[in-house]
């Protein structure tokens, strides 16, 4: 069995020595030198960019993400360049945001264990054959779960539309026996957190793409493939950044795309 279920989530960004691990903001000791290579280099462009006048680590026609299209709900896709082996290539689905801090749960890396194996001890669970996800490398011993579900469960958190965050040993309990369905619960060990000021530095640096939430991206059947499809989304948000004469398009520059804007090819 996990180690333990944890309760008041926004309570877990005052543990200092938990705060070591999240990934490297202005604040942050950095415990990997991927991800100090990867900020310095994306810092010395961050000041070319502050020297010339305009992005200098991106195409001209795109625009940085702007701090505040953060909220709960919203997904983080690492860029290319970001070499931390705890956050490369992965998609971030943010459960808590506000002043004090950041939550998140990565939603495309699932491991090899079934649930039945994760709570070997509750009967309910013993058929299932869904896989455990590393939700981020912060406490990796205690378990988070996302359900979608029509009716709020007591005590979880919302996240967005009909998805809500179980950190209670009870209620997961009562999530899975309420359902065997794969596409509706997530289960993770450990999760992904921000200090104040360390997210929005990351984003200011240009470390994440930012991306309006899909509930059926959460639960997507091949999670494997999702950040590879929403870089490819990158790419077109790239396009319809250019001036007006060049793409007749007219969007904010540096608003979160949506997930869900253009098709997502399930196919690896």
């Amino acid at each position: 069995m996990p180690e333990k279920m944890y309760r008041g989530a926004p309570d877990f960004l005052h543990n200092r020595g938990e705060r070591e691990h999240v990934t490297g903001g202005m604040r942050v000791r950095f415990r990997g030198v991927a991800l100090a290579a990867t900020l310095a280099l994306i810092g010395f462009f961050a000041w070319a960019a502050a020297r010339h006048g305009r992005s200098a680590w991106l195409p001209a026609a795109q625009t940085p993400h702007l701090v505040r299209d953060l909220a709960p709900g919203r997904f983080l896709v690492a860029r290319r360049e970001l070499l931390d082996p705890n956050f490369a290539e992965t998609v971030v689905v943010l459960v808590h945001y506000d002043r004090k801090g950041a939550m998140g749960l990565i939603v495309n890396r699932p491991t090899d264990i079934p649930l039945s194996r994760v709570f070997d001890e509750l009967k309910l669970a013993q058929k299932r054959t869904d896989r455990l996800f590393l939700g981020g490398p912060v406490a990796p011993m205690g378990v988070l779960a996302l359900v979608r579900t029509p009716a709020k469960p007591a005590d979880a958190r919302n996240v967005l539309d009909d998805v809500y965050l179980i950190n209670d040993a009870k209620r997961l309990e009562e999530a899975l026996a309420a359902s065997d369905d794969p596409t509706r619960l997530r289960v993770f060990m450990g999760y992904a957190g921000w200090a104040a000021g360390q997210l929005e530095g990351e984003v200011d640096l240009g470390v994440w793409h930012i991306f309006r939430g899909d509930a059926s991206l959460i639960f997507d059947p091949k999670p494997q493939t999702l950040w590879s499809r929403l870089i490819h989304l990158t790419e077109l948000r790239i396009a319809s950044a250019r001036p007006p004469a060049a793409t007749g398009a007219s969007r904010r520059p540096g608003a979160a795309l949506s997930a869900s804007t253009f098709a997502l090819r399930r196919a690896s």
